[in-house]
């Protein structure tokens, strides 16, 4: 049998020190950016020209446009990142090039990051935390920064009970947290070990203290929440979402968070990334992140290798360890 022709592997940011001598293996060519925050699109199109494989970031789209730019070398799109919803994953399979994330490395760092913003919210960590550097004179007193008991018998709510989902109701169950969950094919034996009950959506918001986000942005979640479901969820009520950002209607959020439709939220992720609807940025109730869910060292190194992993496999004319399925 003949050896598959390597070919040029493109990588689109610069990657860390571990994830370079990973690349100096490799029997092809390479070809890395310099800014470790990735590409602008003109950059991207134009060096993607000619290439074999291509390691992406979530912020790179992979569209018919880009596959027009490679041209007919392209044999693999790796996304360092689990979400694919940057990538025409149909338009790929259509062209024979394999997609390809990197789920299971970045469960546990995304899980802290979504139990962290629970816990800041509920507790109303940043917004004591302002209050103290503002200067103004305080004493203690039973009214000061009151928020929600997470351990005395909260309920935590999660939607999308795939791996990260259900890392992070291992965190709830560590704090005794009632935990609910809408329906899943694939939690199967550990849901039921942690005592997970699972509930339709709307009884879900109903029912839960904390709602936190972890299914795939698809069309049929985009916009899964909204304002008739901030409204279900109620006063006092907590929203975290580090999945994607436009699972949740921004300006509906803004406004119930304004209004007291609900008592607070915490966002990693956002609809335009890296805008922020404008509204929300006045907000003491809400704490914003720039989409640092995975931003453990180990973790981005884990991702960073997991890819190249897929496209030396794929090069070599050997299946990909974690491809995705149109």
């Amino acid at each position: 049998m003949s050896t598959p022709t390597q070919g040029r592997l493109h990588v689109s940011f610069r990657p860390s020190d571990r994830a370079h001598q990973a690349l100096e293996t490799l029997p092809g060519p390479v070809t890395c950016a310099a800014d470790p925050s990735g590409q602008t699109r003109a950059e991207l199109l134009s060096d993607v020209r000619g290439a074999a494989a291509l390691v992406c970031l979530l912020t790179d789209r992979v569209d018919a446009e880009l596959l027009d730019a490679a041209g007919p070398s392209l044999r693999i799109v790796a996304n360092m990142a689990v979400g694919h919803d940057n990538i025409d994953v149909a338009a790929c399979a259509a062209r024979g090039i394999t997609v390809t994330n990197t789920p299971g490395v970045l469960d546990e760092a995304t899980a802290d990051l979504a139990f962290a913003l629970l816990l800041a919210t509920s507790r109303r960590v940043v917004e004591a935390d302002a209050f103290v550097r503002s200067g103004e004179p305080w004493s203690w007193r039973p009214d000061l920064f009151v928020g929600l008991d997470v351990s005395s018998g909260a309920t935590l709510g999660i939607v999308g009970l795939g791996r990260i989902g259900l890392a992070m109701a291992r965190r709830a169950r560590a704090f005794d947290m009632r935990i609910v969950a809408t329906p899943s094919r694939s939690a199967g034996e550990e849901a039921a070990r942690l005592g997970i009950e699972t509930l339709p959506l709307p009884d879900l918001l109903v029912t839960s203290d904390v709602v936190s986000l972890h299914c795939p942005l698809t069309p049929e979640t985009r916009h899964l929440i909204g304002a008739e479901e901030l409204r279900q969820m109620g006063p006092g009520s907590v929203l975290v979402n580090t999945a994607r950002g436009p699972i949740v209607d921004e300006a509906a959020l803004a406004a119930a968070l304004a209004d007291g439709t609900i008592g607070a939220a915490g966002l990693d992720v956002f609809e335009d990334e890296p805008a922020v609807h404008p509204d929300l940025l006045a907000l003491p109730n809400v704490v914003l992140l720039p989409h640092i869910g995975s931003a453990g060292r180990a973790t981005r190194d884990r991702m960073a290798m997991l890819a190249i992993d897929n496209a030396r496999a794929v090069l070599a004319g050997e299946p990909a360890p974690t491809p995705v399925h149109p």
